[in-house]
């Protein structure tokens, strides 16, 4: 049996790093790097260990969290976590959305090289609209670019958003703590309950299923949204 003359992992990280250094990466850019490697070397994912499924907050439990957030008074703090909640969108993509990106009139915002660098288009209900246009009202008066900024006129940080989340959970007083991935398997998981087609929420989802790109491809996304709006009136938030 021949036997390959592997460099250390660590040595092989160094000569990475070498490579890597000027382009300042950050997480998402060198987890999208090594996901290439996979795919250029045909690397299987060990699928050996049973992957956990993740934690889905009970409608109890986000009850209480959205009540935590209200009895704050900080509006641009319901607009964040109700965007969240509506659209599924990552923390990571909710902190690069522009005023530019949301269209009120067909309540869709576009979401700009979103995971695996995809643009896609997610919908919010009607009912929202209202709050959200008032929101980028005051945010345009203030000159802003982002749908959210801080208070230093800068948009906030994946950290930001994680820090203001956590502040509610506590003061809901929640044993689990609720992210934004949680408020996003919250949004999906509440649809498969009401009956949607895995074909209607792929679209917002910004997932991808190889075997079913040939389906979501020759959805219209009307046909998606009409269906979202026809369930997301008896959303509990």
């Amino acid at each position: 049996m021949n036997t390959v003359n592997r460099t250390t992992a660590k040595e092989k990280a160094k000569q990475f790093c070498k490579l890597l250094k000027k382009e300042q990466p950050d997480y998402n850019y060198l987890r999208e790097v090594f996901r290439h490697i996979r795919k250029e070397m045909k690397i299987k994912i060990d699928s050996g260990v049973p992957k956990k499924l993740p934690y889905v907050p009970t409608a109890e439990e986000m009850d209480k969290y959205y009540k935590a957030v209200w009895k704050s008074k900080n509006m641009k703090y319901v607009v964040i976590i109700k965007t969240m909640l509506y659209t599924g969108v990552r923390v990571s993509e909710l902190i690069n959305i522009k005023l530019s990106d949301v269209d009120l009139d067909i309540c869709q915002i576009r979401i700009n090289k979103g995971k695996g660098n995809k643009d896609r288009i997610v919908p919010f209900p009607n009912s929202f609209m209202e709050v959200l246009a008032v929101h980028m009202d005051r945010a345009k008066k203030e000159k802003a670019t982002y749908l959210f900024e801080s208070s230093w006129k800068k948009p906030y940080s994946d950290r930001g958003i994680r820090k203001i989340m956590q502040k509610f959970t506590n003061e809901a007083e929640i044993e689990n703590s609720i992210s934004p991935h949680k408020l996003r398997h919250f949004l999906f998981t509440w649809m498969k309950r009401k009956g949607v087609d895995d074909a209607l929420i792929q679209p917002y989802s910004g997932h991808e299923r190889r075997n079913s790109l040939e389906i979501y491809s020759k959805l219209s996304l009307a046909d998606c949204q009409e269906e979202y709006e026809n369930q997301i009136k008896d959303f509990p938030i």
